[in-house]
């Protein structure tokens, strides 16, 4: 493999001039990019710290930091890393890194390498443009500001004469490089050394690169809106969205899984031969953590047993019931009365006895996030629907706008908060301009557009972006004054409150480019996945993949004798993935779009290696399983499949 390790220590006698008039060295080195990536520390470190101590200079302590131009992290990284007393620091890395430190640092900051085979820009394809390659660097005396880039003009012999009011003549959205340059050496006292220091003028006879291109520039201008981190996958909702919500045919058969939630599955409470309604109790709650069962049809239990479930990757106690298509509903399914009635706990218990779960795909019983047991002050409806294809929550809010409110006012009392805020991405203006004027005269009640990216429907994703929280490593939405639910999820806590009718019914998108038909549908709990999928047309040839879910986060379903659950929000039939493995190339794209600072290609390094303690030590349960990492993976590592090993690794070794 080409060595693409960006630089190289330079020679004692190019370092010694600016050691000379300086002392208490800390020293950082970056550990390479670019390269077949290994778990072992690179040698530049120790070596520049020992060419400091042979300078007779005092060394406060040294670092060596991956990635070291992510300036989010890094500046995470060095906020506690360097010792007070340390009056310069000398970086060995490629340009990128020496002006992000210098950006970050209130002392000198020198450039202990030369770069070598750079492009001009580095593989994270996010990460702001700062070096030309110009293979002179200027940055040890113009403190650590490239007058190369940052100057329109490239001019290294001081300014031009034409900036007005710090902006540059050139482009007045640009601050003038020698601006900076000069505030910056007057800070830390250095301008005479600017003075005093010939400039070379720049050799044009050496090699230069092309500009990145206009569209990685849209992109990074919007990488940290909201949160750190995340991708944007073709969308491909424009297949579905604009298709109305149908009520799906009544299933003959009907398989209800008795696990459809997070905790313990439920309990059944009827057997073969017993006649049941819709909206009856088939499986009761098993505990705190759990949540009850109900029929979706009316007919006849014909076995209580073992069926292959759509999630969990294998066989589950479920109900099956035949369906006598009259879809009587049960006696104890009626109105609990008005909202201003109900008490905060009469709702919980509602919302409890109703089964009602977390439908973005999580499942978590929703009763649960209902009693914090801390202050709220906000209530996050999730309406941002960020996986792509997915049109279900879309639809909801279209046609379902006052059910959707009802639900987040009901949320609202229950956990005694005062405001409620519908977050919507920006790809949903009617769904936005619906719920503005549905709102607008609700004092309690406000709609936030969000710019599109995934994944901001993730909880913590939520947060950080509308209400610039930070959900503590370990913590609950709770921790930080908060509860979210999902679009379905509300709407299903207003049938449950206005009709009485338990969780028996959700509505889920049909699409992908590998389906006949692609549509949204209300489609009762249990039905078969066949079932969707024929009545649609099909899958259009035989090379398709089926997911329960979206592309980033779904299941595969290599069975489709499985029923919908209650989380169950799409089943996509798209193109078979045939790209192969390839080893990692440390490029660090999975580290700049991991949504939870996470460093993704250790887990895969590790994973390989069973080295579990160092995947906890990396805080790998932190990760949401978002699949950001994978998708942007250059080498398609299935990363997600090795963090799920180290996760379940984890847990064994307690």
């Amino acid at each position: 493999m080409e060595n693409y390790t960006k630089y190289r220590l330079k020679e004692i006698d190019e370092l010694s001039p600016y050691l000379a008039g300086t002392d208490n060295v800390f020293v950082i080195a970056c550990n390479k990019c670019f390269k077949e990536f290994e778990t072992v520390d690179e040698p530049e470190c120790e070596e520049l710290v020992k060419m400091v101590a042979e300078q007779g200079r005092t060394v406060t302590g040294s670092a060596r930091v991956d990635f070291l131009c992510n300036g989010t992290q890094t500046a995470k990284k060095l906020q506690d890393m360097i010792p007070e007393g340390t009056k310069s620091i000398f970086v060995a890395s490629c340009g990128l890194g020496v002006q992000t430190v210098a950006g970050l640092a209130d002392v000198p900051v020198f450039a202990a390498a030369n770069s070598l085979n750079y492009t001009g820009h580095h593989g994270m394809a996010l990460t702001k443009k700062a070096c030309d390659a110009c293979a002179q660097c200027y940055l040890n005396i113009t403190g650590g500001i490239c007058p190369i880039v940052d100057c329109s003009k490239s001019l290294v012999n001081g300014q031009c004469g034409g900036a007005k009011n710090g902006k540059c003549e050139v482009d007045p959205n640009k601050d003038c490089a020698w601006e900076k340059i000069q505030n910056r050496l007057a800070k830390q006292g250095r301008l005479d050394e600017l003075k005093n220091q010939p400039v070379q003028l720049r050799d044009y006879s050496k090699d230069n690169f092309k500009v990145i291109s206009e569209y990685v520039k849209s992109i990074r201008e919007s990488r940290l809106d909201g949160y750190y981190g995340g991708v944007h996958p073709a969308e491909r909702k424009e297949l579905s969205e604009k298709i109305a919500l149908v009520k799906f045919p009544e299933p003959e058969t009907v398989v209800i899984p008795l696990s459809q939630h997070a905790g313990a599955p439920a309990n059944p409470v009827v057997k073969a031969g017993d006649a049941v309604c819709v909206g009856q109790v088939i499986g009761e709650s098993a505990g705190f953590i759990s949540s009850p069962v109900h029929s979706s049809v009316s007919g006849t239990v014909t076995a209580v047993e073992e069926r292959l479930h759509p999630t969990k990757g294998g066989k589950v106690l479920s109900v099956v019931i035949k369906s006598d298509g009259k879809d009587t509903v049960h006696e104890s399914v009626k109105p609990h009365g008005d909202l201003d009635s109900l008490s905060p706990e009469e709702i919980i218990d509602i919302v409890n006895q109703s089964g009602i779960v977390g439908m973005g795909g999580a499942g978590f019983p929703t009763y649960v996030k209902l009693k914090p047991g801390k202050p709220i002050d906000a209530v996050l409806l999730n309406g941002c629907e960020c996986e792509p294809l997915l049109t279900a929550d879309h639809r909801v809010l279209l046609e379902y706008a006052d059910d959707v409110i009802y639900g987040l006012q009901a949320i609202l009392k229950a956990v005694d908060a005062p405001k409620g805020i519908i977050v919507i991405e920006d790809n949903k203006p009617d769904a936005i301009e619906l719920m503005e004027a549905k709102t607008a005269e609700l004092d309690n009640i406000e709609v936030v557009t969000a710019r599109t990216k995934y994944p901001q429907g993730a909880e913590k994703m939520l947060i950080k972006r509308v209400m610039g929280r930070q959900v503590p490593r370990g913590g609950l939405p709770a921790d930080v004054g908060c509860v979210v639910s999902n679009i379905s999820t509300v709407k299903a806590i207003s049938d449950a409150i206005r009709t009485g009718m338990p969780l028996t019914e959700r509505v889920v998108t049909v699409t992908g480019e590998k389906i006949a038909k692609p549509g949204n549908y209300i489609v009762k709990i249990g039905t078969s996945v066949k079932a969707l999928i024929d009545y649609c047309g099909g899958v259009t040839d035989d090379d398709v993949a089926i997911k329960m879910g979206g592309p980033m986060m779904g299941f595969d379903l290599p069975d489709l004798d499985v029923p919908v659950i209650k989380s169950s929000n799409g089943i996509i039939c798209v193109d078979t993935d045939q790209t192969q493995e390839v080893a990692c190339i440390k490029c660090g794209r999975c580290v700049d779009v991991c949504p939870m600072e996470l460093s993704p290609l250790y887990f895969q390094k590790y994973a390989n290696e069973e080295n579990w303690q160092g995947m906890l030590d990396l805080n790998v349960r932190d990760c949401i399983e978002c699949r950001c990492c994978e998708y942007i993976c250059s080498s398609k590592i299935p990363l997600v499949s090795k963090i799920k090993a180290g996760k379940k690794a984890i847990m064994e070794m307690k």
